[in-house]
């Protein structure tokens, strides 16, 4: 899996003060997405355990709420691959840090409905992840007034909750 950026401090993709991944590959390809370059694959850096290490070590003061992954798209399948060991990590190491994560894929339809069945890591993948942002970004439903998402369509999603109450859960700082 490749990278396309890291941000030390981000403060634009979560609640408090965050350490965020940009991952490469995205297949969406949403009109008016605002990171287009990382629709590729082979865009940026590739993601190593040196890249693991500097992401924990930048998760490491307290002051850091949590961790967050953005894309590209994230719960591609090769990325699931890459990632799903290192989200095992973060959550081990800093089990009071909170990790969003988000997706184009529809947390029903796409990831439930499809990639638990399918893909190895999803489900997995899925356990470390705390707030899922779904949904593929609408040009048309636009919303600058959304707190941590770029359209109406796409919604703020309580993980482990949602999977508990076979419902979906949403986070109460959401615009839902």
């Amino acid at each position: 899996m490749n990278y396309a950026g890291i941000k030390k401090m981000d403060v634009a993709n979560g609640p408090g003060l965050r350490v965020t991944l940009f991952v490469s590959g995205c297949t969406h390809h949403c009109k008016g997405c605002f990171n287009k370059e990382t629709w590729d694959f082979k865009y940026g850096e590739p993601f190593t355990e040196e890249t693991e290490k500097l992401l924990l070590d930048y998760l490491k003061p307290d002051y850091i709420a949590g961790f967050t992954l953005l894309g590209g798209e994230p719960f591609e399948r090769v990325n699931q691959e890459a990632l799903t060991p290192f989200l095992k990590k973060v959550r081990e190491t800093y089990p009071e840090k909170t990790i969003w994560c988000f997706t184009g894929y529809d947390f029903e339809k796409d990831i439930k409905g499809r990639m638990i069945g399918q893909w190895e890591h999803t489900e997995e993948m899925l356990s470390y992840i705390d707030i899922l942002v779904d949904g593929e970004f609408k040009e048309e439903l636009k919303n600058l007034n959304l707190r941590f998402k770029g359209s109406s369509n796409q919604r703020t999603i309580k993980v482990k909750e949602s999977l508990e109450q076979g419902k979906i859960v949403f986070w109460e700082g959401s615009n839902d």
